[in-house]
């Protein structure tokens, strides 16, 4: 009897706890052209310079897993996907629960990731709780204290699930976000070699900052350096794409 009260409490207060800061109910761009919605937790472990989601890094979460159940329920003949992004999802425990309650309405689930939590992200893969995964490689080592605002010892956290991902069967992407004020092409090369390095067989993406607001750095523009022409991608053994150049 002590048991099954713990486990409904438990259950309670997963669904309950506010870790969202809002909903994007449509979009076709952020998930393999599947019809999707967003689902923005609240809070990050970086402060990249870069990012746009200044308020959902910042502030505290608004909604519950709760506040959005009917949302779930009477979307499922529209939508087919949801989107797990931030700030960073992975901060709260709460996103393995979230995630099963979404597989039993039968949607598929992207993950957006920093890949600073590879146990968190092990046990999504574990419990086929995830579809897509998408990892933000940020930086070389050398300048990730600089761009994330976290300290050097965690890339290796990075680099952890970065072979987790490359080693599972996991459909996942890793990309980058270029501007020439906190990268380099030489920073470019060198993610290029630990991604070859780490034998790397998917597509890599180099995106092109672009922004319409205010960011965490108060970086502005995009990039002036037109990386395509530039970056020799000649002796790699793995494809790279761009977006927004």
């Amino acid at each position: 009897m002590e048991n099954t009260q713990n486990i409904e409490k438990e259950n309670i207060l997963w669904k309950t706890k506010k870790v969202f800061n809002s909903i994007t109910p449509f979009t076709l761009l952020d998930f393999n052209s599947y019809p999707s919605a967003i689902l923005w937790f609240s809070g990050c472990n970086m402060r990249c310079q870069f990012c746009y989601n200044k308020d959902i890094v910042e502030n505290k979460a608004t909604y519950c897993f709760e506040d959005f159940r009917n949302f779930f329920h009477t979307r499922q003949s529209l939508i087919q996907g949801i989107v797990l992004c931030g700030g960073e999802p992975t901060i709260h425990p709460e996103i393995i629960n979230i995630a099963k309650e979404l597989k039993q309405l039968n949607y598929k689930i992207k993950l957006d990731t920093n890949g600073l939590n590879p146990i968190i992200v092990k046990k999504l893969i574990e419990d086929n709780l995830i579809d897509f995964i998408a990892l933000d490689f940020k930086s070389p080592k050398s300048k990730f204290t600089q761009i994330t605002k976290t300290t050097e010892n965690l890339f290796q956290k990075f680099l952890n699930t970065l072979q987790l991902l490359i080693t599972s069967n996991q459909d996942f992407e890793i990309r980058t976000t270029f501007h020439d004020t906190l990268l380099t092409t030489n920073d470019i090369y060198e993610i290029l070699n630990i991604l070859e390095q780490y034998n790397y067989n998917k597509t890599y993406y180099i995106q092109n900052f672009m922004n319409n607001t205010q960011t965490i750095g108060n970086i502005k523009n995009k990039s002036l350096i037109n990386l395509p022409q530039i970056i020799d991608i000649s002796h790699y053994n793995f494809k790279i794409e761009y977006r927004n150049f």
